[in-house]
């Protein structure tokens, strides 16, 4: 932008303070401060809005590439399709082999789940040892539960 070296810029500011006066230098410099801001932020707008422009026309331009190199696939892909279908109608159509005779099916295998252990129950005993839930507690119950025991004092 503008090249500006302290010295140049100490010397308007002491134009600055004379012309001005030092009571509205303040207010002056706020508003030299905010218009210079805004500035800067329409600048970068510019900024953005042509770069953007720029990738909009680069994305038209790789859009059209792709249109075309797709368009190209499908012709090559048409005319092979149709060489092929030619060359399959020349030959014999007629196989020499039932299709019968090609078809195969997948061996069975037994699933191997483990119906043992799912058969298997946890005695009572064990749950009870290892604190296993085995019935729902209501809310009321819980704090019943665990409501600490009241301690009797004899005095």
């Amino acid at each position: 932008m503008i090249d500006l070296g302290i010295s140049k810029m100490a010397l308007i500011g002491a134009v600055a303070l004379i012309v001005i006066g030092p009571e509205k230098l303040p207010r002056v410099a706020r508003t030299v401060g905010t218009l210079l801001g805004k500035a800067q932020r329409y600048v970068a707008d510019v900024k953005a809005e042509v770069s953007r422009s720029m990738d909009l026309d680069e994305l038209k331009k790789m859009k059209e590439t792709m249109e075309g190199a797709a368009r190209d696939v499908h012709q090559t892909i048409q005319t092979n399709a149709s060489d092929f279908e030619k060359q399959w109608s020349e030959t014999d159509a007629t196989p020499a082999v039932s299709a019968d005779a090609y078809t195969t099916y997948p061996e069975y295998k037994l699933p191997h789940k483990r119906w043992r252990t799912k058969l298997g129950a946890t005695p009572q005993w064990y749950k009870a040892r290892a604190g296993v839930r085995t019935k729902a507690l209501s809310g009321a119950a819980r704090v019943a539960r665990f409501r600490p025991k009241p301690t009797s004092q004899n005095t």
